[in-house]
């Protein structure tokens, strides 16, 4: 507790961080701000009833932070960005320009990829918005739209995507944290509240052994995703001594590179429910629209398919451990790591320099990141399981928002004190 508050008026005191901290509050504001303003076709209406019936709604308003229960301009969220994300490093890991673009052209290749990723959001939220909006209509939630306004709210809320995008591109570079995370992490803790009245006015104690076996499981999921998060595997790293001037001999330290068996964070978890969730909606709008029956039959195929618990599950983990894996790709080049190594004069005990030591730190990542991936998946099919067996569905979507929520309090704990042993030192 004493070195909680030493932190706290280091960061009130130092300028630079206050300012940090504050910018990130005043972006959220901003952004819960506009995820309670509705669309014009949908002034006067909300989705909390269906949300509560319809488990991949409910997931949607997970991934939007909320803006799906108020129908509002940020309806998609920072979904479009994210689908858009994953298309373009998923080519980083197929086209060998985009690869060589992300990894040798180092910072301005980035940047490149990342204007691609803004403009390919455009189209992504036209259609996500068009499936949606009309999905809504097809379910009594919206009034009939003209063509105008029809196009009209697909601009909207297309455009509030967009700029919520920005929102989260800001505080990544001008506060502390993930701008994509903290978004959604904001717009779960912000139902946090109502969530809680919920349960205390629905209270019943014929099942208090049920809550309590929910209480034990989230302190539970809670313990170890702080483990597995802060989990390490050392390299033993030494560097050579080196001559330098009158014969003296510097260098011949050892220390260690640790290796994160969740290297991945969050970002597997937030991936695998875009991917997850908008297909249905999609399929939705589709067996709405569209005549065909070849069309209809493969949308409806994917609308029971998905409705079903444990192909969805199944799914989820899937999806999960893939993106686990593909992102620890895209952050972590061995080959970088070990030309780097080599550069400044340092080997790890036993294996030879450049190629050798590229191919065993590639093993141990696979091997650690295997454990990793694993853990994800089971925490994210843990509450879809308990779902099941006590036929509550908000306990699925609360599995996943506590994942979430622990995920981004750690990471943005350790940006913080990063921040802090910066300004110490």
């Amino acid at each position: 507790m004493e070195n909680l508050i030493r932190k706290i008026k280091l960061i009130v005191g130092d300028p630079s961080l206050r300012n940090r901290v504050l910018f990130v509050l005043g972006a959220l504001m901003v952004f819960r701000l506009f995820a309670n303003i509705p669309i014009p076709a949908a002034a006067g209406h909300n989705l909390s009833t269906l949300l509560a019936q319809d488990q991949t709604l409910g997931f949607l308003n997970l991934l939007t932070g909320g803006g799906l229960s108020a129908v509002s301009l940020v309806l998609l969220g920072v979904g479009t960005y994210i689908t858009s994300s994953i298309i373009f490093q998923l080519l980083t890991m197929m086209s060998p320009r985009i690869k060589e673009m992300y990894h040798e052209e180092g910072e301005m290749g980035r940047r490149k990829i990342t204007q691609y990723s803004r403009i390919l959001a455009v189209p992504i939220g036209l259609v996500q918005g068009y499936g949606l909006i009309f999905y809504l209509i097809k379910q009594g939630l919206i009034p009939g739209l003209t063509p105008f306004e029809m196009i009209t709210n697909t601009i909207m809320v297309t455009a509030g995507s967009i700029f919520l995008m920005w929102i989260g591109e800001l505080i990544s570079e001008f506060g502390i944290g993930n701008g994509v995370s903290l978004i959604i992490f904001a717009g779960i803790v912000s139902r946090l509240p109502t969530t809680l009245a919920q349960i205390a006015f629905t209270f019943d104690v014929s099942q208090i052994t049920l809550y309590a076996g929910a209480l034990v499981a989230i302190l539970l999921v809670i313990l170890a995703v702080v483990y597995m998060t802060e989990a390490e595997r050392p390299v033993p790293v030494t560097y050579a001594k080196q001559a330098r001037g009158g014969g003296r001999m510097v260098g011949g330290s050892k220390t260690y590179l640790p290796l994160r068996v969740n290297q991945a964070g969050v970002i597997p978890i937030i991936f695998a429910l875009s991917i997850l969730v908008f297909p249905r909606v999609i399929a939705n709008a589709l067996v709405g629209i569209t005549n065909h029956n070849t069309i209809q039959a493969i949308a409806l195929f994917v609308q029971r398919s998905l409705a079903n618990v444990w192909i969805n599950g199944i799914l989820y983990f899937g999806l999960v451990f893939i993106f686990t894996y593909f992102y620890t790709a895209i952050t972590f080049d061995p080959h970088e790591i070990a030309t780097n190594l080599q550069k400044n004069g340092a080997f790890i005990p036993g294996i030879r320099p450049g190629q050798q030591t590229s191919q065993y730190l590639g093993k141990i990542l696979t091997r650690i990141t295997f454990v990793g991936a694993v853990f994800l998946g089971l925490i994210a099919v843990l509450p879809l399981v308990m779902q099941s067996l006590t036929n509550l569905s908000s306990l699925a979507i609360g599995g996943t928002a506590i994942l979430i929520v622990v995920s981004v309090v750690l990471e943005v704990i350790k940006k913080v004190d990063s921040q802090v042993s910066m300004r110490e030192y």
